[in-house]
């Protein structure tokens, strides 16, 4: 009796001790009894590629097929990757966290009013600057040099813009004020990812001597250097953004070339009339191995095209025997204009 006893005490004596054990674990799980801030994004994007600005072109509901490409075609993919900015208090910048769409919870540090700032970071020629402060955080692009570019002759600007890369396709949102307190969930927050980034789609129809053409390079000049992350404005200056002609066709060339848009848009002085200039350049070299630029004045288009559209130049003549190159550099097929990235001057 007494070993039975005993053993029945030390059976007792061991499940207290591992049930005091078991309750030990429950209450070292933080996450199940601690308050915290957290959110849960539901991250969606707009894949527009131009805005349609009222008075103009519905380009989606009246497309032409001679683009070559589709309207739809042109939409940017969705980003494989988000970065968010947590300013805390109204302008100190607290959190950074990256972000997928199938992985988006954040959590935070304190109770109170944050300022989320979103953005794209899987970009190669996007430079961000100024981010500790949401209300002056921007986007440029990077700096491109080409020999061959000389400038556009239409354009009256005394100074030589600064020639840039076009910008990888950028997508952000915004959210101030909002009120975050510790509890036991987490809550959820749909955010819409809108283009900061936008196309232009650019066709230079050549009426004679299209056939003599292998390769075409173009310059879009007068467009904005950069944009405010939070706002959507655009930087007020001006750069020329370089780029490739994708299609070489017997009706000219064609291109499809990212821009920021137009300088200090959207902006409620903004008007048709505004006091700006666009030109475009289009750099051919030709199968005989010469070299010409032809330029034009697109401010009209540009004007009732703030955010991306179509672009088109036409009544283009080829002469084969004409030469711009002037000695001065030889077009050849590789490394062509010989570019150059350069740091970006702010």
């Amino acid at each position: 009796m007494k070993m039975n006893r005993l053993l029945l005490l030390l059976a007792m004596a061991t499940g207290a001790l591992l049930t005091s054990c078991e309750h030990k674990d429950l209450c070292y799980d933080h996450d199940a009894h601690t308050p915290r801030a957290e959110y849960k994004f539901n991250l969606a994007f707009d894949r527009a590629w131009e805005e349609n600005v009222e008075g103009y072109m519905d380009w989606q509901n009246n497309w032409d097929s001679k683009y070559v490409v589709s309207y739809d075609e042109l939409r940017p993919a969705e980003a494989e990757g988000v970065r968010l900015h947590a300013y805390y208090g109204h302008g100190n910048m607290e959190t950074i966290r990256n972000m997928t769409k199938d992985k988006s919870t954040v959590r935070l540090a304190n109770n109170g009013y944050y300022d989320f700032l979103f953005y794209n970071n899987d970009t190669e020629y996007i430079v961000f600057e100024n981010m500790g402060d949401y209300t002056t955080a921007s986007a440029t692009t990077r700096g491109l040099v080409r020999n061959s570019y000389r400038g556009n002759s239409l354009m009256t600007r005394a100074t030589k813009e600064v020639t840039v890369n076009p910008p990888d396709m950028l997508y952000g949102a915004y959210r101030d004020s909002v009120l975050v307190v510790k509890s036991f969930q987490t809550d959820t927050m749909d955010i819409t990812m809108h283009p900061l980034v936008f196309t232009y789609l650019i066709r230079f129809e050549v009426v004679k001597g299209a056939e003599h053409v292998v390769q075409a390079k173009g310059a879009l000049a007068g467009m904005a250097q950069g944009v405010n992350l939070s706002t959507g404005r655009t930087a007020k200056d001006e750069v020329t953004v370089l780029f490739d002609c994708n299609t070489v066709g017997s009706f000219g060339v064609q291109a499809q070339v990212r821009s920021f848009g137009v300088p200090d848009y959207p902006n409620i002085n903004y008007t048709r009339a505004a006091n700006r200039q666009f030109g475009l350049a289009v750099e051919l070299r030709l199968k005989n191995g010469n070299f010409q630029q032809h330029d034009f004045d697109i401010t009209d288009q540009v004007l009732r095209q703030p955010h991306g559209g179509v672009i088109v130049v036409s009544g283009i003549e080829i002469d084969e025997d004409r030469d711009d190159s002037g000695g001065g550099f030889q077009v050849g097929v590789d490394g062509w204009g010989d570019e150059v990235n350069v740091p970006l001057p702010i």
